[in-house]
């Protein structure tokens, strides 16, 4: 156990969030069992270690622990979590808790059997922690971390810190929103970098952020997907190719039956794996409004612009861009549905929106939201593009 305590120190000691999160806020940490599920790489580790800082700092009464460490090979939760309440632990911060074979009855006998103990644990975005873990039901919290916004991203580089506004409050105040924060920097300066590279924080490593994350795509597949989903190893190429071909072809609405024939597998099973690549957060899947899986959606697009430069740097086509990063921004709140020729986009079943790279694009349509790229500002139903980046 000192070993344990030893490494918490240490890591809690050198924790270096640059931003604080958004979720920090959000989430009721009264609530004694608590899930953190993120695609990999948006800091979920940083984040439990943040929250370990700011509230306990090195106390003994709060511990992270990894369940990477070989010790959980011969040791189970419930056993380490009953010692460390012996100790006086109050809160067991558990990171990658899937790495545990049956995570989610330890959890669940934890929470029945210690009443004082709180446990915050984090989890893949293809863990679906009610739905395939009856057990869960009715005594966790499940919360999502994703990459930084554009918000965050800005926060970081320029020493501000602009807070997040709703949908709504943008489409009634844009212009005077935008107008305080251009008042204060440029924030189209850093847009394209944050289109580039923004969304996973790992771009502050010493490291080729495009082989960092390619390398961080590979695991969501490989563990994300393989590990968590309980496919076998040798469908791995099947699911990459499927990703690369789905990739290249966005935004377009996947003809199932060719994608069948490339990765010589069924449709159905076709259907299943674009469904786990959206629940990794590495697609977004676009569907007419009432419509969900296991139809085909009518559109698919890449979770977030980051992956696009990454996968073809050369290819990614500026409309697709935008359009993913708007996306991406959107679904943490709302729902994002096809519209129409007018507007590709309705949101929340009522909002019809568009995206637009050039002026040009604006028409006159009164009752369509238009997002422009490059304007600073906007008026009446025109908003500047990197302002949605300020949704959370």
């Amino acid at each position: 156990m000192e070993a344990f305590y030893r490494t918490h120190a240490y890591l809690v000691e050198h924790a270096n969030a640059p931003v604080r999160r958004y979720l920090m806020d959000e989430i009721d940490w009264n609530d004694r069992l608590i899930g953190i599920k993120g695609t990999r790489g948006v800091g979920k580790t940083t984040f439990l270690l943040q929250y370990a800082k700011e509230r306990y700092g090195t106390d003994r009464s709060c511990l992270y622990i990894n369940m990477n460490n070989f010790y959980f090979a011969g040791h189970g939760i419930v056993e380490f979590a009953g010692e460390f309440r012996r100790r006086g632990g109050k809160v067991l911060l558990i990171d990658q808790v899937f790495k545990y074979p049956d995570w989610s009855r330890e959890l669940r006998a934890c929470h029945d059997h210690y009443p004082d103990l709180k446990i915050v644990f984090t989890g893949s975005s293809v863990m679906k922690l009610n739905e395939e873990n009856p057990e869960l039901c009715g005594c966790v919290k499940s919360y999502n971390l994703r990459g930084f916004s554009f918000r965050e991203f800005l926060n970081l580089h320029t020493g501000m810190k602009f807070r997040a506004y709703t949908l709504d409050e943008l489409l009634e105040n844009h212009r005077q929103i935008a107008q305080g924060i251009l008042a204060k920097v440029r924030p189209g300066e850093y847009f394209q970098d944050y289109l580039h590279h923004g969304f996973y924080p790992f771009f502050l490593e010493k490291r080729n952020f495009s082989e960092n994350l390619l390398k961080t795509m590979n695991m969501m597949v490989e563990v994300d997907i393989l590990l968590i989903k309980q496919i076998e190893l040798k469908y791995l190429p099947k699911i990459k190719k499927l990703l690369y071909l789905l990739s290249v072809s966005a935004p377009k609405t996947p003809n199932v039956s060719r994608l069948a024939g490339e990765i010589e597998t069924s449709r159905a099973t076709v259907m299943n794996y674009i469904k786990y690549l959206a629940e990794a957060r590495l697609i977004n899947m676009i569907y007419p409004e009432r419509e969900t899986f296991p139809k085909k959606p009518s559109r698919i697009m890449m979770h977030n612009p980051n992956l696009m430069y990454s996968i073809y740097p050369f290819k990614a086509e500026l409309q697709q861009v935008l359009e993913s990063f708007l996306v991406n921004t959107l679904w943490k709140d709302h729902t994002v549905s096809k519209g129409d020729k007018d507007a590709p986009f309705l949101v929340d079943g009522h909002l019809p929106l568009k995206v637009c790279a050039t002026p040009q694009a604006v028409k006159e349509h009164t009752d369509v939201i238009y997002t422009l790229h490059g304007a600073d500002t906007g008026k009446e139903n025109v908003i500047p593009l990197w302002l949605t980046g300020f949704l959370y």
